[in-house]
């Protein structure tokens, strides 16, 4: 929920608490996946890399995303149909 939806009562402390619980169980997860991962030999510095290069690939799949939903528009076309033209499959 957001600030702005908060309110005082009872409900809405129970969300919060549950929100919180959900928020500890996947902070726990994620360590210990990261423990897993340090075990296996990779280390702190090479998955902060593995990391930012998911967030780069990430905005440069959303451009491309982007742009292909423009030139849709412009063709009068649905994007999925613009994928063959590009060679891509539509799990890209």
């Amino acid at each position: 929920p957001s600030p702005k939806s908060f309110q005082p009562n009872g409900a809405s402390e129970e969300a919060l608490r549950c929100e919180i619980k959900e928020l500890k169980q996947k902070d726990l997860a994620l360590e210990q996946e990261i423990a897993h991962l340090l075990s296996e030999g990779y280390s702190l510095e090479e998955l902060d890399k593995h990391i930012s290069l998911l967030h780069e690939y990430n905005e440069i799949k959303d451009a491309g995303q982007m742009l292909l939903g423009k030139l849709a528009v412009i063709r009068g076309v649905t994007t999925k149909q613009l994928y063959p033209e590009y060679d891509l499959e539509l799990s890209d």
